[in-house]
């Protein structure tokens, strides 16, 4: 699915600040068991994770970005920038979105606007679910699938290729990410090998929708 307008860069400035460095993980590596093992965890936040955070404080030397302004603002800018400034910075992005919207105390349902934005967008928590399910195990290769509030202040869900994300200005698929699965094998391959589809379907049980509806209400004013 493609949104036709980006995100509103009002709206995200005023309320998301995303650093350049890589913060702590919320959460021990083994808390999102048995749905997310302990190992892929480790090697996901420590290995994976990090050399993205790295490699980005490095392109920022290197094309003299301003590491005091949100990364937000590198993203939707991006076109301007180096392969290595994208692919890292949307890298570094995403991971820090990703570890945010996950908790042990996960699962359930969302509530209150949240949910009923999802009624109106979707038709039902159901169809929305098969939605976002259908765009992370059609994502070829490797990717992200996203929920996102678009400059209408609508749902959609839809994804993105390699590290890229809705808020760059030159992607299909735009608007700002509420959350956001990986879909690279190395998220998953321990535990699930090829199977991604089982790795999606578990990952409900840990995604964390008081702290996405706290970033919905945020930003949807």
């Amino acid at each position: 699915m493609a949104c036709s307008t980006g995100p509103q860069k009002d709206t995200v400035l005023d309320n998301l600040r995303t650093g350049f460095t890589q913060t702590d993980l919320p959460y021990g590596f083994a808390a999102l068991e048995p749905h997310i093992d302990a190992k892929t965890m480790e090697i996901h936040y420590t290995k994976h994770a990090k050399s993205y955070a790295d490699n980005l404080q490095e392109a920022a030397e290197e094309e003299d970005v301003d590491t005091g302004k949100p990364l937000e603002e590198v993203m939707m800018n991006i076109s301007r920038y180096s392969d290595k400034m994208r692919n890292n910075g949307g890298g570094h992005y995403n991971h820090e979105l990703f570890w945010k919207i996950m908790s042990p105390d996960g699962g359930g349902q969302p509530q209150g606007d949240l949910a009923q934005a999802i009624n109106d967008s979707f038709g039902s928590y159901d169809e929305f679910v098969s939605k976002f399910e259908e765009e992370a195990k059609d994502r070829f290769g490797s990717g992200w699938a996203w929920l996102v509030l678009d400059r209408d202040k609508n749902l959609a869900v839809g994804s993105t290729p390699n590290q890229d994300n809705p808020l760059m200005n030159d992607v299909d698929f735009q608007g700002i990410p509420l959350m956001g699965i990986d879909v690279w094998e190395h998220a998953y391959y321990l535990k699930y090998q090829n199977e991604r589809g089982e790795y999606i379907s578990n990952w409900w049980n840990v995604v964390d929708w008081a702290k996405i509806s706290e970033r919905y209400e945020r930003l949807k004013g």
